[in-house]
């Protein structure tokens, strides 16, 4: 398909959709932005609840496109995460439905799949160790099985009506990483905008899973599902592997924290402070 002309960005006040704002006209979309909280520099943006489907549904008329990153990003009560990640993505999809929209990119994340083992071995890992796509999920906190409930009602939404999703499964996307764990999770942000703009063009994706992060030299994920829908990434953490490893060490395998994919989610994860 065509670059989508306008894209809904949902979630534009937040950390990752505020970087999508800066990167992504770059690539050809113009976007319309919507939160729950007001955009700073854009008076234009729609400010409503995903829980407002009337205010929901004229946000999606029209676009060719959504990209869904509006979200509890961390750890809250099941009660939040239901309305906010659960709830909302199903309006999210029950008013791209109605208006007509094919094309969905969900921000899912690594949390669908925290508990997962990390792979073996020493800071490169093994092309047959990487993790895949189709490993069980095993989510890692409520805001990890929300996630899984999402790539579950894109699949939904692609079999019974027809809207294709590409589910990404975010690792950390930040300037820089901050811990040594990040060096084998980390996206760029640039290279989050290059890996958003080949899920929205891709064609025949129906619904795809794939991960999200740069091609770090300590990767532990398969990213070739996601080089298929034509992922180029450019950037590796490595540059910042030196400084981190001094301040912070190499990970501990009997550390539960750098045993699993998903980190300190699995036994102290970070509170959502709204």
């Amino acid at each position: 398909m065509t670059a989508p002309r306008t894209v809904l960005l949902t979630g534009a006040a937040g950390g990752l959709g505020t970087l999508m704002r800066e990167l992504l006209p770059a690539h050809g979309y113009a976007l319309r932005l919507f939160d729950v909280r007001p955009v700073t520099g854009a008076p234009d943006a729609i400010v409503a609840d995903l829980a407002d489907r009337e205010a929901l549904r004229a946000a999606v008329r029209g676009v060719d496109a959504v990209l869904h990153l509006a979200a509890i990003s961390l750890e809250s009560s099941f009660e939040r995460i239901l309305r906010a990640n659960i709830e909302g993505t199903y309006h999210l999809y029950e008013a791209a439905r109605a208006e007509g929209v094919r094309r969905v990119v969900f921000a899912s994340s690594n949390h669908a799949v925290g508990f997962t083992p990390r792979p073996p071995g020493g800071p490169r890992v093994a092309p047959g160790d990487l993790i895949r796509v189709d490993a069980p999920r095993r989510p890692d906190t409520y805001y990890g099985l929300s996630k899984c409930f999402g790539e579950d009602l894109a699949q939904l939404y692609w079999d019974q009506y027809g809207v294709e999703t590409v589910s990404v499964r975010i690792g950390s996307c930040f300037r820089a990483p901050t811990s040594v764990r990040m060096l084998s999770v980390w996206m760029s942000p640039e290279d989050g905008a290059r890996l958003f703009h080949a899920a929205l063009t891709a064609e025949g994706v129906g619904h795809t899973v794939v991960y999200g992060s740069s091609a770090n030299t300590r990767v532990w994920w398969d990213l070739g599902p996601a080089r298929a829908l034509g992922y180029e990434p450019r950037d590796d953490s490595e540059r910042f592997a030196a400084d981190l490893i001094a301040e912070q060490g190499e990970l501990d395998p009997r550390n539960p924290d750098h045993r699993h994919l998903g980190g300190h989610f699995v036994t102290r994860p970070p509170m959502w402070p709204h």
